[in-house]
Order: structure tokens, then sequence, then C-alpha cells
């Protein structure tokens, strides 16, 4: 039976990728476009790429029946989630793609995003998106919180590693580059052209990435004590794709030991042969990690790198295949798009 879907924030690079993904997908149907700022407009007007589709025209959100709706996606802003799905019909699944459930202390959130966390009692039941280490939780989840695409490549890389005690605590170093999209679409002044080409910048460099809640989260809840990794990422001047390489310490076999017995069995993880490294152009448009393990000069330390495309494994393609758990479909419907390349 085709499952009733609604994408709210649909104007959004982000939803944009939803409807890509989804309108090809055997069991599900786009039955409402929601985009407040866009409202009145068809998805061809807003994304001319989409013209071959045959979609409902973008409405208000307050002006979508859920009534006959399986599904819910959201990609709407940070800080404005909250809200918007606190209004939602109480039975009605969720995935949230924003950050406004990714913390599960309103305490963290609060810290990391600067205002008070307005749905406490909803954090309760969120689950975290990351399907390959929540993929029982998601299952059964109302309220599923994607990941930061940042946060999700990281995690790729030393979620097994510190599982397995294969590397040290206390001297983890990732360093990241994202490509402009992950940004959003909304315009500033720092994203023009003319600001971004030609050269890369690091920014939120120090403490500040919101990300790092993230990585504090998840890394401390694995090891059962806290984990405080250095992170700075990157812009560049491309419209896709993260590319993330992580220096540790241990011995690099083992290392790839680990990573290849976390994700044997993975349909989109793809560890390297040993001494490989990946590239973002290899899975664009996919929703394919490809992460590779190289022995560094200094004994007992590696290099650990991981390449996804931000808008699809970091973002909109998570977020279906934690749609088709909560539905009880085959997880990788929908999803076995191959990369595009050149």
């Amino acid at each position: 039976m085709t499952k009733q879907i609604a994408i709210l924030g649909a104007s959004g690079y982000t939803g944009a990728e939803l409807v890509r993904l989804i309108a090809t997908h055997p069991g599900m149907e786009i039955a409402a476009l929601g985009a407040n700022s866009k409202a009145g407009q068809s998805m061809a007007q807003v994304f001319p790429h989409l013209r071959h589709l045959t979609l409902p025209d973008l409405v208000k959100i307050d002006e979508i029946d859920f009534s006959g709706i399986d599904l819910c996606f959201c990609a709407l802003p940070h800080k404005t989630s909250q809200e918007v799905i606190s209004a939602l019909p109480k039975d009605l699944k969720i995935v949230d793609l924003s950050a406004d459930f990714r913390l599960r202390d309103p305490e963290d959130y609060e810290k990391w995003y600067g205002n008070p966390h307005s749905a406490v009692e909803m954090q309760k039941e969120a689950v975290y998106g990351l399907t390959e280490f929540y993929r029982d939780e998601i299952r059964e989840a109302r309220l599923v919180a994607g990941t930061g695409c940042n946060a999700a490549t990281g995690q790729y890389i030393l979620r097994p590693l510190i599982a397995a005690g294969v590397i040290g605590l206390e001297d983890i170093i990732l360093d990241l580059k994202c490509g402009v999209s992950g940004a959003g679409r909304s315009l500033k002044e720092n994203l023009l052209h003319a600001e971004l080409s030609e050269g890369y910048h690091a920014y939120a460099v120090g403490s500040t990435h919101r990300h790092l809640g993230e990585f504090d989260q998840e890394f401390s809840k694995i090891a059962e004590r806290d984990v405080r990794i250095q992170f700075t990422p990157h812009l560049i001047p491309a419209n896709r794709g993260i590319l993330a390489t992580g220096y540790v310490s241990g011995e690099a076999e083992a290392i790839h030991a680990a990573l290849s017995a976390a994700y044997d069995a993975e349909p989109f993880i793809e560890v390297l042969p040993m001494g490989e490294v990946p590239s973002t152009r290899h899975v664009r448009g996919s929703n394919f990690c490809h992460i590779g393990v190289v022995a560094d000069r200094i004994d007992g330390r590696a290099i650990v790198v991981a390449a996804l495309d931000n808008l699809t494994k970091g973002s909109s393609g998570q977020a279906l295949q934690n749609a088709n758990l909560m539905l009880h479909i085959q997880e990788t419907e929908g999803l076995m798009l191959a990369p595009v390349f050149p």
C-alpha cells in the first residue's frame, strides 16, 4: 500500500532532495508540500529541475490536511521545528531534518543553539537518526531527529573505533570540508559566488560549532566517559559533498579491521581496501559513504577519511532511510541510486 507523504520546508535544498528521491520510490507518494515563503507556487517554479514531476503545489503549513498523511518530513530551519512539530497530529510519524531534537538534554540544546527548548516533552520520545546505529529504535519511533551532516560524517569514522577500543580518546582530531549547500538556501553575503569561489576557509573554529554537541553526546555515550574531540570545519567552493579526515592514535590495520567489521553488512557504507582514500566525486548525489584508512608515517597513528554527499546521506537520504524503517518498508527502497559522475 502506497504511503502518503508530506514535506514541510519543501522550498529548501533538503526539501528538494527529498522530492527527488521520493519521486522514484515505489512505496511512497507525495501528497502535500509545505513552504510558507513560496506558498502558491509550483515546485517547477521554485526548482525547475523537478518540472518533469507531477507534484502538488506549495502551500502554507497550516493549510495542509494531515488526516491522510502517513509520515511527515520536516525540512525546516533550526529553531522552527519544535513549534511546528508540536502542533502536528500526535499520531503522525515525523522525521525532522533540523537540529531541534538531536540533543537529548534540553540544557545542551540551549547551550549550543542559544534559546530554550520549547518542546521538552516531545524531546523525550525523539530517537537520534543515525540509521546504522539506531535502527531498532527508529523502527518503533514516532519522531526521529536526523543528524547534522558534519556530525554524521565524523561519526561514521569514529563510532566503531571508540566502541572497539582501538584508538586513544585523548587526541582525536577531525578536519572536515563541506560544500556550500550545507549552509542552506537562504541568502547570505558570505555565500555569494564572488565571496566564496577561488578559495576556502575554516569557520566556527575552536568550540563554537554546534555539531560538537552531537559529537560530545554520542561519543561520550559509547565510551561511558567524557570524550571531547578537536574539530575544525571548512567551507569549500563546491555545491555538494563532505570530506572528513580523522587523525587518531592506534594501529592502522586494527582500525581498518574494526571499520570493516562494523560496516560489513551495511548497504550504504563502503570501507575501501587498506591504503585507499575516498573522494566526494565518487559519492555525489548518492546515499553512499566511502571510508578509507591509511597508516601515518608516525608509528601508532592512523588517518581515516570519509566522503559522503551532505544533501543525501548527510540529510535527505538519511531521512528517507529512517522513514522506510518507520513505515516498515525495505530500508534501501528509493536509495540505491548510483552516484553522479563526473
